[in-house]
């Protein structure tokens, strides 16, 4: 994986904070918190986007003639399978 340098500028509560984030041994320099950072934002962004995908389908999907259990049956089937 090649990487590229940058250049960023930080305030000095945020670079304290940082600091205390590497000294309490979470972190072994700024670069990891700040790829930490970027990979958790990455994933949540993931996230959101299947969770709009799912809301999207199921407007999509119109008025279901299955009662409430069924589809509630449906949504757990789903979840342990993407647990899985």
């Amino acid at each position: 994986m090649s990487t590229i340098r940058k250049t960023i500028t930080l305030s000095d509560k945020q670079d304290a904070w940082i600091k205390s984030q590497i000294a309490r041994g979470a972190f072994t320099n700024d670069s990891e918190y700040i790829r930490d950072l970027l990979r958790r934002d990455q994933e949540a962004q993931d996230k959101l986007a299947n969770l709009r995908s799912a809301i999207a389908e199921g407007l999509d999907s119109g008025v279901s003639a299955r009662s409430l259990d069924e589809i509630w049956a449906e949504g757990e089937k789903r979840a342990r399978a993407s647990d899985a």
